[in-house]
């Protein structure tokens, strides 16, 4: 009897849309408010000198994004299941209080910069359209089947293509941006080093990891006829192919947006003398007298659609993480009373971004501790990742490909630089 994959996994008469899905939502979702403010501080810092490492962290990102899906679709468990089953679960406490810290972080600067962007399109109370937001997105989340949630997020990544658009409309010198992609302009300082360690730790974070892989494990829910590859081998050709495509071209998007930001601000904000941006509002508003109306407008909606997009998977990932490190059940497929402690979790972390919106934190300050603690996190959970996507005792036949070993260990190498680098500059 031969066996076929289920509907949607690497079939070509699948359309190309719906074969779209974990990958390209995790990485439509690294662009979010806190990672725009990022992006945008580069280029007003930097001009066209940060470029160059969005050519480094996209393959690198391709490959770590791909271990952590493989290992959700081949395992049948999200990351932090795996690390508990598998390794001390001291490592695994750890791993997710800093993790959730973290996140929360992230919550409350995505919560408020999307009220602060309503604010700058319509005018009004920016506190009360951060609680609006904080509310929408809590309540889709635990209200709304994880089956009929995905395709909101899947179209909620075309918001990205606001920063395709500000870049249409502004003028781009691209002999001198291909130039510096080439011979790049670096500076040999301190705060230059802080900024690559800066975008690295934007770009590959570990929200991601654990989002992506515990996609995968959602998505093996009633009907789809997916199961755990190690027990469903016939399985295996179809699902790795489709996490091929779906994780490349997400991780491509991503970085591409990334690129366009950084470029946006280079090109307005760095060329007028603007180097100083605080926030991914902040920025937005620079662009107004600088670039027009219609570059602002772009720039500032793109914060709320990627918004919109990132609180909920900043959120789901937390739940997920702290979910599996405990060995409780979770999923937003289930409903409230059958995964309490993962909605738990979520609704905490929720409340608790919404909360620091209502505090005299420093944002930009939260923010670095935010950046500080994913640099530090990062490091080992991707070396754990590798571990385990090489042992065939997880894995089973579907252990790492050499291709994605060579580039998964270069990532791991290259954060653990990036955060030996953020404490060798300490305070520079």
């Amino acid at each position: 009897m031969v066996e076929q994959s289920p509907a949607g996994e690497g079939k070509s008469a699948v359309p190309l849309w719906r074969r779209f899905s974990a990958g390209l939502i995790t990485g439509a979702a690294d662009d979010d408010p806190s990672g725009i403010a990022t992006y945008s501080q580069l280029g007003a810092a930097f001009g066209y000198g940060t470029l160059w490492c969005i050519l480094l962290t996209m393959p690198l990102m391709i490959a770590i994004q791909g271990v952590s899906a493989g290992i959700g679709r081949v395992t049948g468990r999200g990351l932090m299941d795996g690390i508990r089953k598998y390794y001390p679960r001291p490592l695994g406490y750890a791993l997710v209080v800093s993790l959730v810290v973290a996140n929360v972080i992230n919550l409350a600067a995505d919560i408020g910069a999307m009220g602060a962007a309503l604010k700058l399109l319509i005018g009004g109370p920016t506190l009360l359209y951060t609680l609006c937001f904080a509310v929408v997105s809590l309540g889709l989340q635990l209200f709304m089947p994880f089956s009929r949630y995905s395709p909101i997020l899947k179209v909620l990544t075309l918001s990205l293509f606001a920063y395709v658009g500000t870049v249409m409309v502004i003028h781009v010198p691209w002999t001198a941006v291909f130039r510096s992609i080439v011979m790049p302009p670096i500076t040999w300082n301190a705060k230059y080093a802080v900024g690559v360690v800066a975008l690295l730790g934007t770009t590959i974070s570990p929200y991601l990891f654990c989002w992506q892989a515990s996609q995968e494990v959602e998505e093996m829910g009633v009907g789809s006829g997916r199961k755990a590859l190690k027990h469903t081998p016939w399985q295996g050709t179809g699902a790795l192919r489709r996490i091929g495509v779906d994780t490349t071209v997400g991780m491509l998007f991503s970085n591409l947006i990334a690129f366009f930001i950084i470029l946006t601000a280079a090109v307005v904000l760095h060329a007028h003398g603007k180097t100083d941006i605080t926030s991914s509002a902040e920025a937005a508003e620079a662009l107004r007298p600088l670039a027009g109306k219609l570059a602002f407008a772009l720039f500032a909606a793109g914060i709320i659609g990627t918004g919109l997009l990132a609180v909920p998977v900043l959120a789901g990932a937390t739940a997920y993480a702290a979910a599996g490190a405990f060995g409780q059940r979770s999923g937003l497929e289930h409903k409230l009373h059958q995964a309490k402690f993962f909605y738990a979790v979520l609704v905490v972390a929720s409340l608790a971004g919404m909360a620091l919106n209502l505090t005299s934190i420093d944002p930009v300050k939260a923010l670095y501790w935010s950046a500080v603690i994913n640099g530090v996190v990062a490091a080992p959970l991707m070396v754990v990742m590798m571990l385990m996507g090489s042992r065939r005792k997880v894995m089973g036949t579907f252990t790492m490909h050499w291709t994605l070993k060579l580039f998964g260990w270069l990532a791991t190498a290259v954060m653990a630089a990036a955060a030996a680098v953020m404490f060798v500059t300490w305070g520079k």
